[in-house]
């Protein structure tokens, strides 16, 4: 850009450098060149660098202190007008930036954004090649369909009705390379889901893939400890390994969640035996019932920073959304409680209530009554969004420099299908190991058996899950036809591969956008992927997906029958 006819600011991959366009008439051709050069045009100068006049310094920048005085110039291209300003400052909606994004590319955020990936990754290939034996293997890309876990996009073949599967991630080939001898491998890998697009997933993405033989869960947690400190940006400040702990029972309990932010506290607090005294009718109803439980978040300050139609909103986002009543409790300036709940308590009752929860003056305290994993889910999604209205009333809970890592241990093997709760799915996926203590239960009551399952959790986000892997070929038989009811001809190159001397093993993957996007603060990680899907899973700037036509689909053996292809027609 140009500045009062005597500066251009010409930017690079390293930044930003002031040029002094010649004044006097012997460089007037150059003058004229650089003048008349619309802005995001291609240039090239030449000439001597100088130190800037004493005063005229800008410690903003990079280069402040030098200028280029200019001697030649030349437009290698000029630009046409622009769509949007290149400027971070200037809001652009998605579609614009998503449909020019090679121009919202030039923009410095997201310059940063994605020269960071390259060299965290980079690091991270150091780390695991260098330092610990591993071995970089591609997989591939076609393959065939996984029983279970997301919805896998297909790509049609020259055989008539056989469609490959794009894979959800590299794990039976990780494992396959275990049995064959590579007991140290890892991938940056491409992976795909066909299961649209939100503001954390894309259709297609990024993860660090890991394997390893002869190990353990506390060998692949202390592997992933030391690669993130190792790869981790120095202006972010040092992160402190070993990580913290906690059981998913323990994750339910206290945060109403597998993934607990643990940057603020508010966590749930268990007061059932406490209203089991209480003997009012709605309280007593719940806890009468197996897994019945009275739960409660204290909101500090809430009724300094929240209006009425805040909490009324609370309430009806658990009603709508868990079918979960709220009862909220306000302990007013004097001391006093503000409840429904007050008419059913004596003055010694309201003050030991009040103990119990441990509430202050001006908190807001949110109760519920009723089954334990939906009265958890219910509190652990308020917690959240009582977070989310604090922070915009002003009052900061959650520290947007802070790293809270977080290791997530002993989840379910299997859980429910939601659709037919009578049968069983894996929680992570069918070839994660039973943990070594619940193996007789497996056999009597799979819904009780714990997995060798752990997630890595980081500012409330999974940024990470893997297992301990199934190395005997009749448990993942017996795991697969017995209590999946898959059909386990689907995999029987695994299960073959296993009975060939499989040693034990077990790994992890890494959401490398995910991870990036939290590191940088984006608010999506379409801001740390180049050439990112739309929300709806589109390339708005290629227009894809696209129509083909019936000529080129005949090789597939394929013929699209739905209206579509009608209307195509009368346009055409």
């Amino acid at each position: 850009r140009i500045r009062q006819g005597l500066f251009l600011v010409l930017r690079d991959f390293q930044g930003l450098t002031q040029i002094i366009i010649p004044q006097d008439e012997a460089h007037s051709h150059v003058k004229k060149l650089l003048s008349s050069a619309p802005v995001e045009s291609v240039v090239q100068v030449t000439g001597i660098v100088s130190l800037r006049p004493p005063g005229q310094e800008n410690p903003k920048m990079p280069t402040g202190d030098i200028e280029v005085r200019v001697e030649t110039a030349e437009v290698l291209n000029s630009c046409k007008k622009l769509p949007f300003e290149i400027k971070d400052f200037v809001k652009k909606s998605e579609a614009l930036r998503m449909q020019y994004r090679y121009l919202d590319l030039r923009s410095f955020q997201l310059q940063y954004n994605l020269r960071l990936r390259s060299q965290i990754v980079m690091k991270m290939r150091e780390y695991l090649c260098h330092l610990h034996g591993f071995v970089d293997v591609e997989t591939p890309t076609l393959f065939k369909r996984t029983p279970g876990g997301a919805k896998e996009f297909l790509v049609p073949s020259r055989e008539p009705g056989k469609f490959y599967s794009l894979p959800q991630s590299p794990q039976q080939f990780k494992q396959l390379l275990m049995v064959g001898g590579l007991d140290r491998y890892f991938q940056v890998a491409r992976c795909y889901r066909d299961e649209g697009s939100r503001p954390d997933r894309q259709p297609e993405f990024t993860q660090i893939d890991v394997e390893m033989s002869f190990v353990d869960q506390s060998g692949i947690q202390r592997l992933i400890e030391g690669l993130l400190q190792y790869c981790w940006p120095e202006e972010k400040g040092p992160i402190t390994t070993p990580f913290p702990s906690m059981t998913y029972e323990e994750a339910l309990a206290d945060y109403g969640t597998d993934k607990p932010d643990t940057r603020f506290g508010m966590e749930i607090m268990d007061i059932s035996d406490f209203a089991q005294s209480l003997g009012i009718p709605f309280m007593r109803n719940a806890l009468g019932y197996p897994h019945g439980t009275v739960k409660a978040i204290c909101i500090p300050q809430g009724m300094r920073y929240l209006k009425n139609k805040d909490i009324e909103s609370l309430k009806e986002a658990a009603r709508s959304q868990f079918n979960q009543e709220i009862v909220d409790i306000v302990c007013k300036p004097d001391g006093s409680l503000k409840s429904l709940l007050t008419r059913f308590l004596g003055q010694e009752q309201q003050s030991e209530l009040i103990q119990v929860l441990k509430m202050q003056a001006d908190d807001v305290v949110l109760l519920a009554a009723g089954e334990h994993k939906r009265v958890c889910s219910t509190l652990g999604s308020l917690r959240l969004e009582s977070a989310n209205l604090l922070e915009a009333a002003g009052l900061v809970l959650r520290d947007p420099t802070a790293f809270h890592f977080l290791w997530v241990v002993d989840f379910p093997l299997f859980l429910p299908k939601e659709e037919n709760p009578a049968e069983l799915e894996s929680a992570h996926h069918p070839f994660t190991a039973p943990h070594p203590s619940d193996m007789d239960l497996l056999y009597s009551d799979p819904t009780k058996v714990r997995s060798q399952h752990y997630d890595l959790v980081l500012n409330g986000n999974e940024i990470g899950g893997g297992s301990i892997r199934i190395h005997n070929a009749e448990l993942q038989r017996f795991v697969l036809e017995k209590v999946l009811k898959e059909d386990s001809e689907v995999l029987s190159h695994l299960l073959d591969a296993l009975a060939f001397g499989a040693p034990p093993h077990g790994g992890i993957a890494l959401g490398l956008d995910r991870l990036i996007s939290l590191i940088v603060g984006a608010p999506s990680i379409r801001d740390v992927i180049a050439f990112p899907k739309s929300f709806r899973g589109r390339d708005v700037m290629g227009s894809a997906p696209d129509y083909v036509t019936p000529e080129e689909l005949e090789p597939y053996h394929i013929q699209v029958s739905w209206p579509v292809a009608e209307a195509e027609a009368k346009k055409n």
